[in-house]
Parts: structure tokens; sequence; C-alpha cells
């Protein structure tokens, strides 16, 4: 039995994510900043390494150096001197000597092992090796890490925190990066009430404004917050117009359903024009992607489970192409659901689920329970989708179901 929602027409979601990302331009505009303002931004240009990291052989150890034919019928070699981090031994190592040396310390010259110094004994001025060693244990060879004209981070790439260190440690201060995308955000109904107002009889707390900045700011983009427009044709449009002019793209939740009060649809196809509306997904379904005269426009619905899930599969994709950011796809696994899912053939279902291991270690997961459009702590107890295809019906416990990690933007 099909649901009531899944009426003939809606754009399939994997064609709806496709058409839409491929009517998407990536900004171009460049600017330059110090690496300590890089975190989360996008890289214009490739990175080359301009030093090999490590710069020279090093010590993985505490220990002593030497060469490795020097403990050839021996166990005995003389400590000659002492090589620090930042301190190196000036000397060279010669035959029957052996070197003091620490972790991150650089291998002296004639040396080509080193030994931890918990298998070491020393008498005096002589070293007492337990064990043999094999040529270059516990060295760090130059380069071995990356190499002097090596691409480190290619174009298109977010900078994490990791990414940041390994700038540092190539010497890079300064960076060439796109500039940071402007998204507006608008919440349509009349229902909606700021927080601090208080609740008239029939008013809900306006929420989905909050969860979506979170999201965006995740995304690493300037927010540009509308606050609550009310159900009106000339406030939405004139709201509309004001954030074409500002944003990038132009986020809305509400209104694009078919009710008497759903502005927000008939206002976008008079000043711009739709991409397409209403896809075959659930929750979600009256999502809309279009074009402002300056922007894109992404219509959520208003409920706000809908609204987020749409946000994190559909808009957060497109603003990140917009970045001009490359990504993985999504990591997606398989497990054995421990509860019944309920569903219709009709919509693929992106229901929310608690992924873990069971005492074997496979992967199992649990449904977060009711997945109401209103419920939104079903996403906030949860770590992934359970995604089943549209023309799946019922799931019964024990079967094994694709599921999807949830990306960062929710964290």
């Amino acid at each position: 039995m099909v649901d009531c929602c899944s009426a003939p027409g809606l754009m399939p979601f994997a064609q709806a994510l496709e058409t839409m990302l491929a009517a998407i331009s990536p900004i171009t505009e460049i600017e330059k900043i110090t690496l300590s303002e890089g975190l989360g931004r996008i890289l214009s240009n490739d990175i080359t390494s301009p030093i090999n990291v490590p710069p020279h052989n090093n010590s993985a150890m505490d220990g002593y150096a030497f060469a490795q034919s020097n403990l050839l019928n021996r166990e005995f070699l003389t400590l000659a001197g002492r090589s620090m981090a930042g301190q190196p031994y000036q000397g060279t190592c010669g035959k029957g000597e052996c070197i003091r040396i620490m972790t991150g310390a650089k291998m002296p010259e004639g040396c080509d092992t080193v030994e931890m110094q918990e298998n070491c004994q020393v008498e005096g001025e002589s070293v007492r090796f337990l064990a043999q060693r094999k040529p270059g244990d516990h060295v760090r060879y130059a380069g071995e890490d990356i190499h002097k004209g090596h691409v480190v981070f290619a174009q298109g790439r977010r900078l994490s925190a990791i990414d940041i260190g390994v700038l540092a440690s190539l010497g890079i201060d300064k960076l060439q990066v796109f500039r940071k995308l402007n998204v507006a955000l608008i919440a349509t109904g009349d229902e909606l009430k700021s927080l601090g107002q208080p609740l008239g009889d029939g008013d809900i707390y306006e929420s989905n404004s909050y969860a979506l900045a979170g999201m965006l700011k995740n995304l690493n983009v300037n927010v540009i917050d509308f606050g609550v427009i009310a159900d009106d044709d000339a406030a939405i449009r004139a709201a509309f117009l004001q954030a074409d002019q500002q944003a990038d793209a132009v986020i809305s939740s509400g209104g694009v359903s078919v009710g008497d009060a759903d502005y927000t649809k008939l206002v976008l196809e008079q000043i711009g024009e739709i991409g397409f509306w209403k896809i075959a997904m659930k929750p979600g379904k009256p999502f809309a992607f279009g074009k402002l005269p300056n922007s894109l426009f992404f219509g959520l619905p208003g409920n706000p489970v809908s609204a987020m899930v749409t946000a994190d599969l559909l808009a957060m994709p497109a603003l990140t192409k917009l970045q001009n950011c490359h990504t993985a796809p999504a990591i997606t696994l398989k497990a054995k659901t421990l509860t019944d899912l309920r569903k219709s053939p009709g919509r693929m279902d992106f229901q929310r689920g608690v992924l873990s291991y069971d005492n074997d270690g496979a992967l199992m997961v649990n449904s977060t329970g009711s997945q109401g459009s209103g419920i939104l702590t079903s996403i906030a107890s949860a770590n992934c989708y359970i995604v089943l295809p549209a023309e799946q019906g019922r799931v019964p416990a024990g079967a094994i179901v694709n599921v999807r990690l949830f990306e960062r933007f929710y964290a």
C-alpha cells in the first residue's frame, strides 16, 4: 500500500540531489588569510611542501645512536657525546662509538640506528647493548612524512585542526582561500513566536532558525538571520528581495506546502524560478529548490524534523559545492535492525536510529522511536539515518538495513 503523501510526480531523492548540484556554479572569489584564521576555510589552490618533514633524520626514541656495523662481534660501544632536540651532536660518530640521543634529535653523522635506553646498560663511558638491532631501527628519515615538492592538500579542501598543524609544520603562515558564503535564514509562519515572547493560543516557539544557524556555522558560512516573517505575501516578498541582495543563498523554513497560507512557493514563482518542488523522501517531501535574481533558494518544510533532514541531506551538500569544497561521499554501512520499522512503499525514508555494536562486534541499529516530523528529539538522540528505499515496505526486526552516519552538521 502506498502512503497518502506518495502522489505521482514526486522527484526521487537521488535525482533531486543530482539536479540541484548540477545547477550550482561554485564561487571563485579568493582572499588571503593567516594560518590561524584557516580553520574550516576552503583552499583555493594546491599546497605544495617547501621542505621535507622531518627536515633531517632523527631519533624516534630516547636511547643511543650508532652505526649498526659497529656492533658486529661486540657488545660494548664507547659513549662519545650527546645529541639533543635542537642541539645536535656536531662531530662524527667513529668506529666503536655511540651517541646519547633524545627523541626528535638529529641523527649524528656516522650513525644509522638507535637503541632505546631500556635495552642498554651504561657503565661509565661504556654502553652495553643487550640485543642486536637492524640498520634503521628507531630512526625517522628526512621526508618520511612529507617530501619537499609534494602536494600536501589539494584545492577545495576544507581545513581541519590537524590540517592547520600540518601546514604549521611546513612553515606556512599565509593561505589563499575562497571567500566565505553569506547565507540568509528566513522563518515564516503566523504561529511562530521568538524566544522571550509569551505564547498565545495555538502559538509555538520558532526553533528551526536556531538549529539551522548552528548547522550553517559548522559549514563555516556567514549567517544573516531575518527572523520570523508573518504569513503575508508582501512581507515575504520584501524579505526575499532584501535577502537576495545580501546573500549567496537564501534558506526559508515553512510555506512550501499546499496550505492556504503557504506563500513561499508563490513568491518564489513571482520573483525567481523553481528548479523543482516536492521530493519522494520522508521526512521532507515539500522541499523546494530554485533561484532568486542573485542567489540560490532552498525552501525547507516548516516541521522541525523535515527542515533538519532536508537541510542536512540537500541544502548542506549544495552549499558545500557552492563553497567550492570537495568532499568524500557519506559513509553508509549495513546493520541489523533490532526494532520493527514501519514504512509504506512510495518514498525513500530516512528514519533516525542509534548505531552500535553487539557483543560479537556486529553492527546493530535501534530506531529512536516515533518518527513524526515534529519530534525533533528523534534526531537529538540519534547518530545515523536508517535509509529505506522507496519501494521498501515494513521492515521486521532482525533484517539487514542500510545505515548512513550523521554528517558533522548536526554536531
